[in-house]
């Protein structure tokens, strides 16, 4: 790193209050477009919020061998669904990068080798979310991949090494889906939020109980929970994300649910903010 690079990382990641850190249950891409009690959660919960330096986005859409993060100035807005309104694909969320932050992320992190990508952007786990909490495009964000040869345990170890970045003014955001089935998704139930099956319910709620015990273990652990956790989480790459959020949790920090909750059957939005008590 050269002195220029030096000063403009000093500058703008300077010492700052400890921000909060969210899961965002993402849902549907379209909520990008929509108006629902959904988007609304997330905007309300954006207006609570310190203002950023920048975001770092941990997205379940964004599985690697290895650990990267987007260190490009102007990540591109990617469209990585089919099937949806030409509306929806013609949405740009051109939010400046922040190589300066991918940098700090490589320099901080120690016991995982994490290396910077210019290829990937920001997919619509971010993009979807994170404009909604800042719909001016002006907060610079990176994501984190997820690297699907980690265990659970080790996912939830990186994102600790994380926690620095909170007093540099960092928004450290989880985006994925506590329950998250889509072949199990009841379709005609799209338009009745709330309705959600006997074994998704009780798969968030015994999630949220242990999240409000901090009870993090039985969560890592989340394979040797029984059929209902099976069926909630039947791939890890909605569910890590909130790992990545509760391991930043202080001891002297509460846990916040909103959005709470489900959608079609077998998904809920149900999602976290974690502050000073």
């Amino acid at each position: 790193m050269n002195m220029s690079e030096l000063i403009t990382m000093t500058g703008t990641f300077g010492h700052t209050e400890k921000m909060p850190v969210l899961f965002l249950g993402h849902g549907s891409p379209m909520n990008a477009i929509e108006e629902n009690e959904f988007v609304a959660g997330w905007r309300t919960v954006g207006k609570t919020l310190p203002r950023p330096n920048a975001v770092l986005c941990v997205s379940a859409h964004w599985e690697t061998k290895g650990t990267f993060v987007t260190a490009m100035q102007h990540p591109k807005t990617i469209h990585d669904f089919g099937g949806f309104p030409r509306e929806l694909f013609a949405v740009e969320y051109p939010a400046p990068g922040s190589p300066e932050l991918a940098r700090e992320v490589i320099t901080i992190v120690n016991n995982t080798d994490v290396a910077l990508d210019e290829r990937w952007g920001l997919d619509h786990g971010c993009w979807s979310v994170v404009s909604r909490l800042y719909p001016n495009a002006d907060v610079p964000v990176i994501q984190m991949s997820l690297d699907y040869d980690l265990s659970p345990q080790a996912h939830y170890d990186l994102a600790k090494e994380l926690s620095s970045l909170r007093t540099k003014g960092v928004l450290i955001v989880g985006s994925g889906n506590i329950v998250h089935n889509l072949g199990k998704l009841a379709w005609d139930k799209l338009d009745e939020p709330g309705f959600g099956y006997d074994w998704a319910l009780e798969a968030d709620a015994k999630i949220k109980r242990f999240i409000m015990a901090d009870d993090h273990p039985s969560l890592i652990n989340y394979r040797s929970q029984g059929t209902a956790f099976d069926l909630a989480i039947p791939t890890p790459d909605h569910y890590l994300p909130l790992l990545y959020t509760l391991a930043l949790k202080d001891e002297n920090e509460r846990v916040i649910v909103f959005n709470d909750k489900a959608v079609a059957g077998s998904l809920t939005m149900t999602s976290l903010k974690i502050e000073k008590a």
